[in-house]
């Protein structure tokens, strides 16, 4: 929220309810927006499922805003929309689960990425390392690089 702006203020019961549902909308939005990236994710469509990026940080604000809102409200709200609060309540948790489910995704699939990096600059290593009676050996270079011969190991961001 930027400084200028004034935070909202609930003082009736349909101002609270509107609130409650324009978040409960937000939230719901927010959790397929996830769920569509976790899916892609999951299915190798990495590239399909980052373009929803920017909705999907646009919704995020949306969300850190209507919580910031609700916490300088929580009076109002449990005065004018009690059902609405536990509605809320119940969504956040719900919330919660999708988007740890979400992150166990992303961090499963960097880490997938990593070893795969790492497996393949150890198999480049290994096809540039001569051998000799069976053992890998490196020759002396007047450098004093072992494997000069090798070359960079490309890797392309755009997959």
């Amino acid at each position: 929220m930027a400084a200028s702006e004034t935070p909202l203020r609930l003082s009736d019961r349909a101002g609270a309810q509107a609130f409650v549902q324009n978040l409960l909308a937000v939230m719901s939005e927010l959790e397929s927006a996830l769920g569509r990236e976790s899916d892609g994710v999951r299915a190798g469509r990495i590239a399909e499922a980052m373009t929803g990026a920017a909705a999907k940080a646009d919704l995020a604000a949306a969300y850190t805003t209507g919580l910031e809102t609700a916490k300088a409200n929580a009076i109002a709200l449990a005065r004018f929309a009690p059902e609405g609060l536990e509605a809320l309540k119940t969504a956040q948790r719900r919330f919660a689960a999708v988007l740890e489910t979400n992150q166990q995704v992303l961090a499963t699939a960097r880490t997938v990425s990593e070893e795969l990096i790492k497996a393949l600059a150890e198999e480049v290593g290994k096809a540039h390392t001569p051998t000799v009676y069976g053992r890998p050996s490196h020759s002396p270079s007047p450098y004093g690089r072992a494997g000069a011969n090798s070359g960079p190991l490309i890797l392309s961001r755009s997959l």
